[in-house]
């Protein structure tokens, strides 16, 4: 699992059929510790209705297209989770 903050939506209305009724976010990949960006922007299915400025746990690859379904819809990631909070103890890293 990753996290990622949500930066966009985005909208499509010709896609592949197993797409429908999936809600796409456009999520900045971002460093656990400090939230800084990492990486580029991607685009994920939303199955838990995440909205533009959270944070969000996301999952990439299979995980991605069991979430979101099954093994054959064509996800690469798909957030699985809203980050109400973290703590993370430094001095163990």
């Amino acid at each position: 699992m990753k996290t990622g903050k949500v930066i966009g939506n985005i909208w499509a209305t010709r896609k592949e059929e197993k797409l429908a009724g999936l809600k796409l976010l456009v999520i900045q990949p971002v460093n656990l510790l400090d939230d800084t960006p990492v990486e580029y922007p991607i685009v994920a299915a939303d199955i838990i209705g995440a909205g533009v400025g959270e944070k969000v746990i996301y999952v990439a690859g299979s995980s991605a297209r069991a979430a979101a379904g099954g093994s054959d819809i064509p996800v690469d990631a798909t957030v699985v989770g809203i980050v109400d909070d973290q703590e993370i103890d430094e001095d163990m890293i």
